[in-house]
């Protein structure tokens, strides 16, 4: 035998004892019962570590800690329970918080209607699990999947609170509240005798453009105005007009609340669109200040908590949204803010706000309040003057232009 054949047997006897060897490995490999498969890699756990702090944008007296009322603290509590310290950021219009959350750095933002679309579709905020927030099957069916929050079948937040605009009064000037809008908008001698010129204020935000709408879907039928939010060019002129003759009458355009407080207190202001929030405020000073909804409607704020989309704190903010539709929470706030809770379970059995202080805040009112949204150019009317629009014209109204 040569030394070749000799080479290729025992290449030939190595490669039978490997294919042997492979053999006797499988049949040690247990074979799965018929019709049964294999049993899928077990998914890793989500990482619900709690990080120590959540960073909030919020309402001015959305997040108190009683440092102006001892009795209205629904922070201590979260951070004692959960160790996640509360910080937070206030702002005092929509376009604030909108810009505030772009610039990141924040968790959760209490986002108001006219910002929740804006923020949603600049991917600013993400959409939430609400099966790790077990109390949003309580939140008021009327919110749960409200147009400003529930988009395309996803969850952006959870609802905070809502309410109307209110027209805040001084009650000296006006000993019966005021039936209309047209003590702001319009130039007239008050109950007092004298004109409302530099004694009245607006809103510092383009969503203003929205009250003058409404004060005209009651006073200018002939516009056709069904909708404060979707406004033909017609419709829209006709909204700036209004505010452009209201501008010599504006003794400021108000967007700090605590300011506004303020100047009803010292600068002889007397009547105002404003927030339940300073009326309750200058009540609680003793301030002769009231508030009303005039005939024409009002439009108002349904707020929801946002989680942003690159948040450094998800689960402290995930137990936080938890937390603030409590029963507890949710009648404190509305007590304290004068708005009407998310959760309608709030409305018995709180201390602060009472058995009947749904009722008082406007529970019942919900159809009648044409909630902040963002305007877009797509609308039923075919095409409408979009918010890029209201932001730009608003500032040279502002301005005297």
């Amino acid at each position: 035998m040569s030394f070749a054949t000799k080479a290729l047997d025992q290449q030939l006897i190595i490669a039978i004892a490997a294919a042997l060897a492979l053999a006797g490995c499988a049949k040690k490999k247990e074979e799965p019962v018929a019709g049964t498969p294999a049993a899928a890699p077990a998914a890793a756990a989500p990482d619900t570590t709690l990080e120590g702090q959540v960073d909030i944008v919020a309402w001015p007296g959305y997040i108190e800690r009683g440092g102006t009322d001892p009795n209205y603290d629904w922070v201590t509590g979260f951070e004692t329970e959960t160790g996640c310290k509360v910080n937070i950021k206030t702002a005092g219009t929509s376009d604030e918080m909108v810009s505030l959350m772009t610039q990141g750095g924040y968790d959760l933002v209490t986002a108001s209607g006219d910002a929740s679309l804006r923020l949603i579709r600049g991917g600013t905020v993400q959409p939430v699990d609400v099966s790790r927030i077990p109390s949003y099957a309580s939140v008021d069916e009327r919110l749960r999947e409200a147009a400003w929050h529930f988009v395309d079948g996803k969850h952006y937040g959870t609802p905070y609170q809502w309410g109307p605009n209110v027209l805040m009064y001084n009650t000296q000037t006006f000993p019966t509240a005021p039936a209309s809008w047209s003590v702001v908008f319009e130039e007239q001698k008050l109950p007092d005798g004298k004109s409302n010129k530099g004694r009245i204020q607006a809103y510092d935000g383009p969503i203003y453009i929205a009250d003058a709408a409404v004060y005209l879907m009651a006073t200018r039928t002939d516009l056709g105005i069904t909708d404060p939010y979707e406004l033909n060019e017609a419709q829209y002129a006709a909204a700036l007009d209004l505010l452009r003759k209201q501008h010599p009458l504006v003794q400021r355009y108000w967007h700090d609340a605590n300011v506004q407080v303020q100047d009803f207190t010292t600068e002889g202001i007397v009547a105002s669109g404003s927030w339940p929030f300073q009326a309750n405020t200058l009540a609680a000073n003793k301030q002769p200040v009231a508030s009303t909804v005039p005939a024409e409607g009002a439009t108002g704020w349904a707020d929801t908590t946002m989680l942003a989309t690159d948040a450094r704190h998800p689960n402290c903010a995930y137990k936080w949204m938890e937390w603030s539709l409590s029963p507890k929470v949710q009648g404190d706030v509305a007590a304290w803010f004068g708005s009407v809770p998310a959760v309608p379970a709030a409305c018995t059995g709180n201390a602060l706000l009472g058995d009947t202080g749904c009722a008082t805040n406007g529970f019942d009112n919900f159809d009648k309040i044409h909630f902040w949204r963002t305007p877009e150019a797509a609308c039923p009317q075919g095409t409408c003057v979009p918010y890029s629009r209201w932001a730009t014209d608003y500032v040279a109204v502002m301005g005297g232009r």
